[in-house]
């Protein structure tokens, strides 16, 4: 079920709620239109695993924005990519394997990313949005089960 953000701000301790649940090896895609909010989200998670309000730059350009916390965060953004073999170019399986990898635009490399992980989708609505998440993988299904009731 989505759950409505009708401000950045919202949207914002979304990212900060579902950084406390994330470890190693995890996967979470993004999915929605430009200006839908993934980044805002992915930011506000990243800003929260860092503890600080740090800089973090939109890795359309980059492709990969690497931090290195206690457990590496992996921000990619696959939106400029033309074919899934460019993705995996960039070591995607060695960042499913040691750190929390976000994907922005994870269509573009759907057979490439991990069976388990959190599909997480943003879509405009009225003056806010809706973002809903589908858990794939048992873990993944007991773990948000858990967090949506906190």
């Amino acid at each position: 079920m989505p759950v409505f953000s009708a401000s950045e701000k919202e949207t914002e301790d979304l990212g900060r709620r579902l950084a406390s649940i994330l470890r190693a090896g995890d996967c979470v895609t993004f999915t929605g239109d430009l200006g839908a909010g993934k980044t805002t989200l992915v930011r506000a998670l990243i800003r929260a695993r860092a503890g600080a309000p740090i800089d973090v730059p939109s890795p359309t350009y980059a492709l990969v924005e690497a931090y290195e916390f206690e457990t590496p965060i992996f921000h990619v953004d696959l939106y400029r990519l033309e074919n899934q073999a460019e993705a995996w170019e960039l070591g995607l399986d060695d960042m499913f394997e040691t750190g929390i990898t976000l994907v922005e635009w994870p269509d573009r490399a759907e057979e490439l990313l991990p069976a388990a992980r959190l599909e997480i989708t943003i879509s405009h609505r009225d003056e806010g949005r809706d973002i809903a998440w589908r858990p794939l993988g048992t873990e993944w299904t007991e773990r948000m089960a858990h967090w949506e009731s906190t």
